[in-house]
């Protein structure tokens, strides 16, 4: 009877200690999530990662699904765009079968958040789909007009210039004066791809009069982005420079260096006289962009991982008796502020290590876009562009692609696999692109042209010439392209030329040429753009053989 009673009372305590569990680990999800809307960056998306673990624990799908769409947003303002949009689908699947007002709404803000990292990914079909989504979910008038303006910007992207001037006239329904003044000179665009003839300027100087009023730096560089735009369009180049001008000096004045690259980006193809200085600047700033948006992935994926962590250890203390718990508690806490301690010392003792890991990671990123996805495109240019090509060919080559794609994950050495010399892997590249609408030119690419280069050197200039010919497919329009290669003193030459459309606008931001630009800066090498001819593109590259 005494040992039942006993059971009776275990069980009692046992479930007085569990209900006081779960209303603490309430409070401290609230706690944590409070905590979060209090700060901004890494601190914010911290807290809503233990918030998320908590409203987890406590079986709270709402609260859940909105720590990751909040998740989500930080992570989409600081350049981790995939991982943004994998956290809002995740945060998606806890709050889609929730019916509730405030719900929907952080619903219509993880799609549009969605359809944000879309559009920076030039993934304007799908950034189509999520605007629409978002829309289905929204119930406020500024959310709603919000979301209009943000799918007519992604139609203006993909040219639908009629289906977006529809969208940004609903965006103007709004009480907001940043967004009506956004959606203006959207409007105002839209109505200007749409007939030639229109003069954009009433409102395109009425938007940029509202914004200088709210003192918004970001929304008057959208004004004057757009402004020196027109007037390049109109070849009123004096005028284009003057507000590129005015937006790298407004975005100097903020720090914002996103908006200093794509004004540094418009002086160089519009100051012909002075354009070097400017560009070397977009080098040095775009390279710090990349580093900033590399680091910004890892330590987000590093937060996520360190509470997962913290987790882990919990559950199992949680299994262990109470004088057990006090000890590894103890023990735990000792540990992380010894390894607290040694991350701070090793911080400030190995910087170079910790630069030479991200070098690395940036390497392998770059390594698999290079083998994979360049590869696949020139198997497809291949089939596209030879009438007869064989099936078994192929396969080959698309094996070949596997086989590379696999000694990258291993990390092993490829040279076995190549078989032919550089000189015809060259050749045959440049071959690839030639159809019955496209001529290409080859001069001076003999083999003695490239011996004594390293084999990385060789892998670099082969990614450089893929580089400059898928570009040239994708945007230039050109129908002949010439490749000249020339060695004086131990240095190699590239003349690259096309009779396509040229630089204009944000070419190097937008169309990978950037990344070209950084391949060469790897092997010491030189570029220079000929900003000086009326059509076409010329580019000279230069590097030393060892």
């Amino acid at each position: 009877m005494k040992n039942y009673f006993l059971f009776i009372l275990l069980i009692s305590l046992f479930s007085c200690n569990k209900e006081t569990s779960n209303i603490q680990n309430d409070d401290i999800a609230i706690s944590y999530y409070k905590k979060a809307k209090s700060l901004s960056g890494d601190s914010a998306y911290y807290y809503y990662n233990l918030a998320k673990n908590a409203y987890l624990d406590i079986k709270d799908s709402s609260g859940v699904g909105r720590s990751l769409v909040n998740m989500a947003i930080i992570q989409q303002e600081n350049g981790d765009y995939y991982g943004s949009i994998e956290s809002s689908v995740e945060g998606n699947k806890y709050l889609k079968n929730i019916n509730d007002s405030i719900i929907r709404l952080s619903l219509g803000s993880s799609y549009n958040n969605m359809g944000i990292s879309s559009s920076y990914l030039y993934d304007f079909e799908k950034a189509v789909k999520f605007y629409n989504e978002s829309l289905k979910y929204a119930n406020r008038p500024d959310d709603i007009a919000l979301y209009h303006n943000n799918l007519g910007d992604a139609l203006m992207s993909l040219k639908k210039y009629k289906a977006a001037e529809q969208n940004f006239i609903l965006a103007l329904n709004t009480n907001n004066e940043k967004n009506y003044a956004r959606a203006l000179n959207n409007l105002a665009r839209a109505k200007h791809n749409l007939n030639p003839e229109y003069n954009p300027l009433p409102l395109f100087y009425k938007a940029l009069k509202l914004r200088e009023k709210e003192g918004n730096p970001v929304e008057e560089n959208s004004s004057y982005a757009t402004l020196s735009n027109y007037f390049l369009d109109k070849d009123n180049k004096e005028k284009a420079l003057e507000y590129a001008k005015k937006m790298l000096a407004v975005s100097r004045q903020k720090n914002s260096k996103e908006d200093q690259a794509q004004a540094l980006q418009k002086i160089v193809n519009l100051d012909t006289k002075n354009y070097l200085p400017y560009f070397r600047e977009f080098q040095i700033l775009n390279d710090s962009l990349q580093i900033s948006r590399s680091k910004a992935k890892n330590q987000f994926a590093f937060i996520r991982y360190d509470v997962e962590q913290k987790n882990a250890i919990n559950e199992r203390l949680k299994n262990q008796t109470f004088q057990q718990n006090i000890g590894i508690i103890a023990l735990i806490l000792t540990l992380i502020f010894g390894v607290f301690l040694y991350r701070r010392r090793k911080i400030r003792l190995q910087q170079e290590k910790e630069l030479e890991i991200k070098n690395t990671q940036l390497r392998l990123s770059k390594k698999v876009h290079d083998v994979v996805a360049n590869g696949i495109y020139q198997v497809m240019t291949k089939i596209e562009n030879q009438e007869h090509f064989d099936k078994v060919k192929a396969l080959d080559e698309l094996e070949f692609v596997y086989e590379k794609s696999r000694d990258i994950s291993y990390e092993k050495s490829d040279d076995s696999i190549e078989e032919k010399n550089f000189s015809e892997k060259i050749s045959e590249l440049i071959g690839s692109f030639k159809n019955e609408s496209v001529n290409t030119y080859i001069a001076g690419n003999e083999k003695s042209l490239w011996e004594n280069i390293s084999k990385n050197t060789e892998d670099e200039v082969y990614q450089i010439i893929r580089e400059l010919l898928v570009n040239m497919r994708k945007h230039s329009g050109a129908s002949i392209v010439s490749f000249r290669f020339e060695k004086k003193e131990d240095v190699i030459s590239i003349s690259y030329s096309d009779n396509g459309i040229g630089i204009s606008g944000d070419v190097l931001y937008k169309n990978g040429l950037s990344s070209t630009v950084s391949r060469i800066e790897s092997i010491h090498g030189a570029i220079i753009f000929d900003t000086k001819t009326e059509k076409g593109l010329k580019i000279n590259i230069s590097f030393p053989v060892s």
